[in-house]
């Protein structure tokens, strides 16, 4: 594979939990270790993936800024509201959506320009 391929890790309390919640975001899983047993997992929509790792012991948060064109953030604010997914107004260079997972990770949507 040509170029660098990144992903953002956020650590969990409870790889089932984040696992749903981002399943009601839309995301897929790609990758389970341990054939789906283990404590490590890749999601991904849209081509963002994130990996998700279980560890009681860690308690630091991360926080991944994803940027959509203006259909698809009017399609997550729709999924959000149908889905109750709790979301708030935030700042962080650019107005923003922000979304919390359930371990406090968050992830930054600015709003398009114009």
């Amino acid at each position: 594979m040509p170029g660098w391929y990144a992903r953002t890790v956020f650590f969990t309390s409870d790889l089932d939990r984040s696992l749903r919640f981002y399943h009601s975001l839309g995301f897929k899983k790609i990758w389970h270790e341990g054939d789906g047993e283990g404590k490590v997992c890749q999601v991904g929509r849209a081509g963002c993936e994130i990996i998700l790792c279980e560890d009681v012991g860690r308690r630091d948060r991360g926080r991944l800024f994803i940027e959509l064109d203006p259909n698809g953030m009017a399609e997550l604010k729709r999924e959000a509201i149908e889905r109750a997914i709790p979301c708030k107004a935030s700042w962080w260079g650019y107005d923003c959506l922000q979304i919390d997972d359930p371990d406090g990770n968050e992830m930054y949507f600015p709003y398009p320009a114009g």
